[in-house]
């Protein structure tokens, strides 16, 4: 047994070993505490981080598809100029060329419309594109040469912000649809192009950001791109718009488009699903009243590997006086191409577009090839109007600087397609309402 002196020991010792382990114990808890508090505050800011990097993701995303869509074939040898007012500017441009053989006999009329037993080889297009970067600020400027009309296709200044959003002032491309060219590949676009609905130029301010998996474009156009020169009034112009062709028709004025597509990512099949809008009014030269138009649609884009379905369905109205001079409010004086037509002033547009981009690293000659098939029609509201079909095969071919379309176009109601009508308004009352079909290649080489 101890005896009572080195029990005291003893007990000593336990006591100071006592008083020295809870300050340890305290400060270990205390170090823990701050370790995980740490570790929190760690976490709190690699998630900000991860989703700061999203966002700037996202952004470039949609950088590059702004270049994407101004010119859907790359200008591979481009000139570029440094210090052009503290920036850089690249100067580039295409020559295009076309062949076009129809089913419709010789005297049907315009060379366009591709008449005669071995069609015809034309230039098609002669275009100068201008890129300007400095910093944030940026700009594209674009004009294109036809045959015996030329017009400015593109005009804008603008500017990228930090989040991902882009404004853009001049004439630009308007938001609506799908894409810049609607759901389609090819080179005739969908009937949504010949009612001014894609791949329309106006001349206004847009600003578009990227907002998570959302991306939002809204805009103000005051009017029109405007018409450039040759033989017709109003007309000579690359977007289909209302022209006053007689000098006391309708202008467009004041147009608001809004626009939201969501993104769906995590999908087996990638999803880009999402609705648009345009209202804008219609400023009368003439006797009769101002007018207004309305447009809403709701598209779709899904993607799976490289298979792509686009489809789009889009309500338009057109609210005019039947004092204009057309003498009627179920047609719109349109015009594009220097060549001026009449459209129905309310309709549906279904479309529907299947592509697949499929590479070629195998063929020295080509480096890809996009095969597509597409459909789409302008189902009028008036009783007695036909509506205008347009059924599109082919495919589309890239190598270095060269982009060429081949597709066969079956028609019963486009400008396009077909000889002259004796009636002038295919996308109207078309009271032809013929089935007829067009060959066309078109030679892209752009620079």
């Amino acid at each position: 047994m101890l005896n009572a002196s080195k029990h005291r020991h003893l007990s000593s010792a336990l006591v100071v070993a006592s008083a020295l382990a809870l300050p340890l114990s305290t400060q270990a808890a205390e170090d823990t505490a701050a370790l995980k508090a740490r570790i929190s505050e760690l976490e709190q800011a690699l998630a900000k981080t991860r989703a700061e990097l999203a966002d700037a993701q996202r952004g470039e995303a949609a950088a590059k598809q702004q270049a994407a869509e101004a010119n859907p074939a790359p200008a591979s040898n481009d000139i570029a100029f440094d210090n052009v007012f503290g920036g850089t500017l690249k100067i580039g441009g295409a020559i295009r060329a076309n062949y076009a053989v129809g089913d419709y006999g010789k005297d049907t009329g315009h060379p366009s419309r591709a008449e005669g037993d071995g069609g015809n080889f034309t230039l098609d297009t002669f275009r100068i594109n201008m890129d300007y970067t400095h910093d944030a600020v940026v700009g594209k400027l674009e004009y294109r040469f036809y045959n015996g009309y030329h017009f400015l296709h593109t005009g804008w200044l603008g500017y990228n912000f930090d989040d991902g959003g882009q404004v853009q002032v001049g004439v630009n491309r308007v938001p609506f649809g799908p894409g810049p060219y609607g759901v389609s590949q090819s080179w005739f676009f969908d009937q949504h192009y010949y009612v001014g609905l894609a791949d329309d130029m106006d001349l206004g301010i847009k600003y578009t950001r990227p907002l998570g998996n959302w991306t939002f474009d809204a805009a103000y156009y005051f009017s029109d791109e405007g018409t450039g020169a040759g033989s017709s009034r109003d007309s000579a112009r690359y977007s289909f718009d209302v022209v006053n062709k007689t000098r006391n028709g309708y202008e467009e004025r004041n147009q608001v488009n809004l626009r939201a597509i969501y993104s769906f990512d995590d999908m087996p099949v990638k999803t880009k699903l999402g609705m648009s809008v345009e209202y804008g009014e219609l400023d009368s030269k003439g006797p009769q009243g101002d007018g207004s138009h309305w447009a809403a649609s709701a598209h779709m884009v899904n993607t799976w590997n490289n298979l792509t379905l686009a489809t789009q369905l889009t309500r338009y109205e057109y609210d005019v006086s039947a004092r204009q001079p057309l003498g009627t409010d179920t047609l719109v004086q349109f015009g594009a191409f220097d060549f001026p037509n009449t459209v129905a002033a309310k309709a549906w547009i279904p479309a529907v577009s299947l592509s697949y981009h499929l590479e070629t690293p195998s063929v020295p000659w080509l480096d890809y090839v996009v095969p597509f098939v597409e459909y789409s029609s302008i189902v009028k509201d008036e009783h007695g109007f036909n509506d205008s079909d347009l059924v599109t095969v082919g495919a589309a071919w890239a190598h270095g600087g060269w982009y060429i379309y081949s597709e066969l176009a079956m028609s019963n109601g486009n400008e396009f397609v077909g000889g002259e009508s004796a009636y002038g308004d295919r996308l109207g009352a078309n009271a032809d309402d013929k089935w007829q079909s067009r060959f066309n290649l078109n030679f892209g080489y752009y620079f």
